[in-house]
């Protein structure tokens, strides 16, 4: 559920969060996490590839299962968790031989549900199925693009891909884009759409809950001087006298920026 803050200050003015009921409040699984560092943007050179990242606050990364390869084996779900990793919320589940994971929380899951993956289980939210077992039409998350490699595509909140076709040993999925997709038929999807939809409707209100997302400021090229940017310089509020262009002189509207990737051939038909 989505609250506004009263406006007692001006950014609380413009801030917004999320409630969500039966939310575990205390600490992950101890087993289930790992050190997280943040490098600030940088990579393993020490430079910045990814501009005005840095700070933010604490966090460790929890280990998420993407693969559902725990097949046949049924399982509990205990609690929902907030990940500050990511936007979605992510469930701990027990199995039946007593391990725990994380999965992807989709909407609708609630403690004590019951979930399995498999070829021949139910066709209901949560469960994990290939999709040569999933009928045509059915909103699936978390899908292999890969055999056993885990999923790859419609993980963030509230995403989901439609299952539109089978041809052959191929499934063809409709992506959050509009984009079409061929995908082998042997590939595991978990039913169902990706919680926490609301996120998107979430207003920051204020630079500093930027800052604690590990967002530093944004500065706009009109206000630099030419030395810094191609936009910067000039008497009072200037035009940039060209078009948008990046710190380093690359267009930033309209230029194709998308290189060649392997999976690139299995794409029916491209995003509008």
């Amino acid at each position: 559920m989505l609250k506004i803050r009263r406006p007692t200050t001006p950014s609380q003015r413009h801030r917004s969060y999320l409630v969500h009921e039966n939310l575990h409040e205390g600490r992950p699984m101890k087993s289930l996490v790992r050190r997280f560092k943040n490098r600030g943007g940088r990579n393993a050179l020490g430079r910045i590839t990814a501009r005005h990242r840095g700070g933010g606050h604490k966090h460790l990364y929890r280990v998420v299962d993407f693969k559902r390869d725990k097949r046949d084996i049924p399982a509990v779900v205990e609690r929902i968790e907030r990940d500050p990793g990511r936007r979605a919320l992510i469930a701990l589940l027990r199995y039946a031989d007593g391990e725990r994971r994380y999965v992807l929380a989709p909407d609708g899951l609630k403690p004590g549900d019951k979930v399995v993956a498999g070829a021949n289980v139910e066709v209901k939210v949560g469960n994990a199925l290939p999709l040569e077992a999933i009928p045509t039409g059915i909103m699936v998350h978390n899908v292999e693009l890969t055999p056993g490699h885990g999923g790859q595509l419609a993980r963030s909140a509230g995403a989901t891909v439609q299952l539109q076709a089978k041809e052959g040993e191929f499934a063809f999925l409709k992506m959050p884009s509009g984009e079409v997709r061929r995908v082998n038929l042997t590939c595991y999807a978990t039913v169902g759409q990706v919680g926490n939809l609301d996120w998107e409707n979430v207003w920051i209100g204020s630079a500093g809950r930027k800052r604690w997302m590990g967002r530093r400021p944004h500065v706009r090229g009109a206000a630099m001087n030419p030395v810094d940017h191609p936009h910067g310089g000039g008497e009072g509020k200037a035009g940039a006298g060209r078009p948008p262009v990046s710190p380093w002189g690359q267009k930033a509207k309209g230029l194709k920026t998308r290189r060649p990737k392997l999976s690139d051939k299995w794409i029916v038909q491209r995003r509008p």
